[in-house]
């Protein structure tokens, strides 16, 4: 990436912090250009966990627990709370874990970043990951792969999630969010050579380029997403943690902070 535009976006991380009175643990890209498969005009999806001081969490009412900023200039800032984070962590949302996985990280605390990947290894849920990934691919494919003209990056909506299905089915832990990474997994070379082809249209084109239906890939879709409806329903569900650990890393990471 441009050092112009990190440096852009590791100044205005620094203003959010000043403006929130908050410390940013960790930021990241989200997105396609995570993802690899951005087009020429893409936002840049800035996502990021921060904690305030501990005394902003003794209260009795509960707070926003979240930072949200408009698009500006093709910039998205939004990010969770610490709290909010280990919440979410506790109901194994996949979000999360991509965040985590994301091969562009803007800044991280090494001391949260590492509490939070061992945590990640405990409660990470496949069957609420498949659910998710399934739902996500589901819906694009309905709403936006139907007609004979379709716009490309739906695809990649609706690829993305359901590979990220057949990773967790194989290897039982959070997928890579890089879709190349993903990709290995098709082994038809005709059906492989079609997405490739898709993926340099994607990333040489504006968000709203359109190509006729694809025939092959859309069989492709609907047999995958046919077969991980019958999957889900035999998968057993699996025992998490107690959040009791959850809350002493809670306290660990606001000690670690505020001791800086």
């Amino acid at each position: 990436m441009d050092k112009k535009i990190i440096d852009v976006i590791s100044n205005r991380l620094k203003e959010i912090e000043k403006e929130k009175n908050v410390n940013i643990l960790y930021a990241i890209e989200s997105g396609s250009r995570a993802w690899g498969f951005e087009s020429t005009d893409s936002d840049y999806d800035i996502r990021f966990i921060y904690s305030h001081n501990i005394d902003w969490y003794l209260n009795i009412l509960p707070k926003r627990d979240v930072i949200e900023y408009p698009i500006v200039n093709e910039f998205d800032y939004a990010g969770w709370d610490l709290r909010k984070t280990l919440f979410l962590l506790n109901k194994s949302n996949p979000v999360l874990f991509e965040w985590l996985k994301s091969p562009m990280v803007y800044y991280k605390d090494n001391y949260f970043y590492n509490a939070m990947e061992d945590l990640a290894k405990e409660y990470f849920s496949p069957i609420s990951s498949v659910y998710h990934y399934l739902h996500m691919a589901n819906g694009n494919y309905r709403e936006f792969l139907q007609t004979d003209e379709v716009k490309i990056k739906k695809y990649f909506y609706v690829l993305r999630p359901l590979l990220s299905c057949m990773w967790i089915e194989k290897y039982k832990e959070s997928p890579p969010i890089e879709f190349e990474k993903l990709l290995v997994q098709i082994t038809d070379n005709e059906l492989l050579e079609i997405i490739n082809q898709l993926l340099e249209k994607k990333k040489s084109s504006v968000e709203l380029g359109t190509a006729p239906k694809i025939s092959k890939l859309n069989d492709f879709i609907e047999d995958t997403i046919k077969y991980f409806e019958n999957v889900v329903k035999n998968f057993d569900p699996t025992n998490k943690p107690s959040p009791e650990i959850l809350e002493k890393e809670f306290v660990n990471i606001l000690e670690n902070i505020s001791g800086k």
